[in-house]
């Protein structure tokens, strides 16, 4: 599995995600997403946003959107792309996040925690919006430096797996192997 960037290509394929999985994201912009890849057939498995609102109290950050496609449930990926938005966040300069989402014990395996005081306001709007499609809907915050993903999720990732560069194939480039000609062939 490798999670990488999204490209502005996919914007199509992000927003039927997030209308069959009936997310609301009404600032949508495909550079904000990751993307979840199987790397045996290059079927897209999951995704997920990592979102900073600026407004004039400051800076808040939080994680939405995250979805794994039902065939592909239960393998870790949710946690790999939680993994990777939280690493997005740490490197952008944030020391904490927020997860406005209608699953808080999804991510409360991670260190997520209930949020006991008060929202930016940016946030408690988008809660009450959320919570008209999800009624169970909950606010979680997390301190980067107490994230942690659990060994029973990274399974399917204990070699690096997701850190490994993708070979990438003449046929990603449109090329037919089996056709093309190279400039350094020679006839034997």
């Amino acid at each position: 599995m490798h999670i990488r960037d999204a490209k502005n290509h996919e914007e199509v394929w992000l927003l039927d995600q997030l209308a069959e999985f009936d997310f609301e994201d009404p600032a949508f912009r495909s550079r904000d997403y990751v993307i979840a890849i199987d790397e045996r057939t290059g079927e897209k498995t999951g995704f997920g946003r990592l979102r900073v609102h600026r407004t004039e109290d400051g800076e808040t950050c939080e994680l939405t959107c995250i979805g794994v496609r039902p065939d592909w449930r239960g393998q870790g990926i949710g946690a790999h792309i939680v993994e990777r938005l939280i690493e997005m966040a740490r490197d952008q300069g944030f020391d904490s996040v927020y997860a406005l989402t209608p699953a808080p014990e999804y991510l409360s395996q991670f260190g997520f925690e209930a949020v006991d005081h008060p929202l930016p306001s940016i946030l408690e709007e988008r809660l009450e919006s959320m919570r008209t499609r999800h009624p169970d809907a909950a606010a979680t915050h997390i301190n980067i430096d107490e994230f942690s993903v659990p060994r029973r999720l990274k399974r399917r990732y204990e070699d690096g797996g997701e850190d490994e560069a993708v070979e990438e194939q003449p046929e990603d480039f449109g090329v037919d192997p089996e056709t093309a000609t190279y400039k350094y062939d020679v006839d034997q």
